[in-house]
């Protein structure tokens, strides 16, 4: 049958093609089939990030995405490598600019030192000033396995690859997933304009993982709330005060790292993004609104507990959406010396948070399990870094669930 496959993946971002490509790799006599509803894969999360290959310094030792982020990135710079994607390990620099930082600053130094991150190091004021001119702090991290990519690009490798592997497996797109119909041991994937059989289901779907979760029968207690994060882009006037990439010492009470720069691999140089609930799940303007979307976030208790406890970080996000004023100064925290016209609104990206039941956001992997079928509800950041590393894991998860030979 050409439309019967071993494995079906609803979701091509970089975590669903990075699952069937691993897939393919380790059952070459599977067929695996990722179903794309955009006519594009990577078209949300993936193609909207900030472009960074992450360290893995951040995260907390022996987290899941502290594991997977530093092997994930070796593999995804081998990777880039072998496949000619362009990319640049430029390092970064963390900065503090108030002494009240400067505990967090050295929890996330030593996080780093005991993830394995390589090539770290604290940096004075005046290496700082050397690493980049225009930037002011009183201490920093220099990271200097930290890197820029674009992110779709590697996506389509994915893509490429997995069309590629002469065993029937593929990438279909423009086509969203409307239901699923259990028949015996399968699961027959509808979409809007077909159908197609397959002995297991993994979706990772992005914004929508909830929604398609339930959609084939399974439960769960998490509901994706989207966050947009606005960019402004350096003009040619400004581009000249940042060298490669900026970031603050990350809020520890937040999942966001705060406004950031970030040299960009096809050109130019990107602030932010801020963090704001949205109204639209796939909406990428400030005014996007979405019926359905908005109802079933107001709908969920664990939104209204979410924002009880951060409505006040919530309306600085805000005033950062909306007022370029506002935004230029958590800039100039960085770059005192930076002016209005060294910065031109620019796109903005939007993260699918998982949210519990308390009000509590996800901070590391979650995955469903039903039937024959394995949910991604909650892949965050560095989704796109530890691709292949979760991508493997998750491959490596559907063998024994499924027991694939």
């Amino acid at each position: 049958m050409e439309n019967k496959f071993d494995v079906i993946i609803v979701g091509g971002g970089i975590v669903g093609l990075a699952t069937a490509f691993k897939l393919t790799q380790q059952h070459p006599n599977k067929k695996i089939l990722v179903l794309e509803k955009e006519k594009e894969v990577a078209a949300h999360q993936t193609g909207h990030n900030s472009g960074v290959i992450h360290s893995g310094i951040y995260y907390k030792p022996g987290s899941y995405k502290a594991r997977n982020c530093v092997a994930g990135r070796r593999e995804l710079v081998a990777f880039a490598k072998e496949h000619k994607i362009a990319h640049d390990i430029c390092g970064k620099i963390i900065v503090a600019t108030h002494e009240s930082e400067l505990a967090h600053m050295n929890k996330v130094y030593n996080n780093g030192i005991a993830n394995g991150v390589e090539d770290i190091e604290m940096i004075n004021a005046k290496r700082i000033r050397e690493i980049e001119p225009y930037c002011e702090g009183i201490a920093g991290i220099w990271v200097g396995c930290t890197g820029i990519i674009d992110y779709a690009d590697v996506a389509r490798k994915y893509q490429e690859l997995i069309n590629a592997s002469g065993n029937g497996s593929a990438v279909k797109t423009s086509q969203k997933v409307t239901g699923f119909l259990k028949e015996g041991d399968n699961t027959v994937v509808i979409t809007e304009t077909s159908r197609y059989t397959g002995n297991y289901v993994i979706s990772t779907s992005g914004l929508q993982a909830d929604r398609v979760t339930k959609k084939e029968g399974a439960k769960t207690d998490s509901a994706i709330v989207g966050f947009r994060g606005d960019y402004y882009d350096l003009t040619d006037k400004g581009i000249s005060k940042v060298k490669n990439l900026i970031y603050p010492v990350p809020n520890p009470k937040f999942p966001f790292l705060g406004v950031h720069f970030t040299r960009m691999i096809k050109g130019g140089v990107e602030c932010g993004p801020n963090a704001v609930f949205v109204f639209d799940r796939e909406g990428y303007s400030k005014t996007a609104f979405s019926m359905k979307d908005t109802a079933d976030a107001f709908g969920y208790g664990g939104t209204w507990r979410f924002f009880a406890k951060h409505w006040r970080f919530g309306l600085d996000e805000y005033r950062g959406a909306f007022s370029k004023t506002y935004f230029l100064k958590r800039l100039r925290k960085l770059i005192p010396t930076l002016q209005m016209d060294d910065i031109v609104a620019a796109r903005c990206g939007i993260r699918a948070m998982a949210l519990g039941p308390d009000g509590e956001m996800l901070d590391d992997f979650k995955i469903e399990k039903h039937g024959n079928a394995m949910h991604v509800i909650n892949s965050p950041s560095p989704a796109a870094t530890a691709s292949l590393a979760y991508g493997n894991e998750i491959a490596l998860m559907a063998t024994e669930y499924f027991n694939l030979k």
